[in-house]
């Protein structure tokens, strides 16, 4: 029975587009390649980048870039943004630009919607600037989005060329409850960032089940759950190698962000007791392991939450260990 229960979930990769630590962006996005070119021959569903800003050790503030750099170089994986934060942009420069990579790479493109800045305040009015505020439209902005993309827009005098007229999938992106009740209210497919903020999640797929209303795009509830992956041949070198997301995630909450730290022995002499506390919070829901351990626990997961696909993030320095990572957790499939 449990076999049956991740046969059936398609997986997917979030690519932070992480910088390692005495590497350049460059660097990371060559790595990149090399990962959804392998994701592409394991069966992955979609490779999906996150929009961040003036964060050193993520490069990822262009996805729409580095989608069609991806998509352009795989054969069959779905390419698409996990997500773009939709109050950074209008909604007809997104639609055109998804519309340009919809018709350069057709039945290939995804587009998630966020409605956070991905990156800190000060920032985020330096892209915002007047529009400081855009996060309360989002609700009307990604109305604005399937206007544009919907082929009935043709006799309004803003139209979206490429774009109008083609199937580009919508996802609604969430980190907490806010995003959930759009996502139901349109009858979008919801994307979950477990991989971070977990405190929400289970709330926020309850609350987009019970409210869902079925649509042009959905006849049901549709969920997908980011969560973090370190795989590795015994439990012993997984948990070495997931010293180095957990440094990240340490530099979060101490304010100290950096590139991403090469592995540690033994990661308690680097934290205090408080620190590792919030760090374990936010990583709650990582699988760490070999692939008899993930795959215990992943079924567990599944079984409990019923999700409908999984997207694994994987913040491994050593990218021979990441892509044996990505190896092992298809193998799980």
């Amino acid at each position: 029975m449990s076999e049956s229960i991740l046969k059936n979930i398609p997986y997917s990769v979030l690519d932070l587009a992480t910088v390692l630590d005495g590497y350049t962006a460059a660097d990371t996005f060559k790595t990149s390649l090399k990962i959804a070119q392998q994701a592409d021959e394991l069966g992955y569903t979609r490779y999906w980048f996150a929009e961040h800003h003036n964060m050193a050790g993520v490069a990822s503030s262009s996805p729409p870039v580095l989608i069609g750099f991806i998509a352009g170089a795989t054969k069959t994986i779905r390419v698409g943004s996990g997500g773009i934060m939709l109050p950074n942009h209008s909604p007809l420069i997104v639609a055109e630009q998804f519309g340009t990579l919809a018709s350069l790479y057709p039945g290939r493109i995804d587009l998630g919607l966020g409605r956070a800045p991905g990156t800190d305040q000060v920032t985020a009015m330096a892209i915002r600037g007047e529009n400081f505020n855009a996060a309360h439209n989002f609700p009307g902005d990604v109305a604005k989005l399937q206007q544009l993309f919907s082929a009935n827009n043709h006799a309004s005098n803003v139209r979206s060329i490429p774009g109008e007229g083609l199937e580009i999938p919508i996802w609604i992106l969430g980190s907490s409850t806010d995003s959930a009740r759009l996502a139901a209210e349109k009858g979008l497919p919801y994307a979950f960032a477990s991989h971070f903020a977990p405190a929400y999640f289970e709330q926020a797929i309850s609350i987009y089940r019970n409210n869902f209303k079925p649509s042009a795009y959905l006849n049901e509830p549709y969920v997908m759950a980011c969560v973090n992956v370190v795989a590795a041949d015994t439990d012993e070198r997984a948990e070495v190698l997931s010293s180095s997301v957990k440094q990240m995630f340490l530099g979060v909450i101490t304010g100290k962000r950096s590139k991403l730290k090469p592995p540690v022995e033994n990661i308690n002499d680097h934290w205090n007791q408080m620190e590792k506390e919030a760090v374990e919070q936010m990583l709650y829901y990582s699988f760490i392991g070999s692939a008899n351990t993930i795959k215990l626990n992943l079924e567990a997961f599944v079984l409990k939450y019923g999700v409908n696909e999984i997207m694994s993030t994987s913040h491994i320095y050593d990218q021979d260990a990441k892509l044996n990572s990505n190896k092992i957790f298809a193998g799980l499939f």
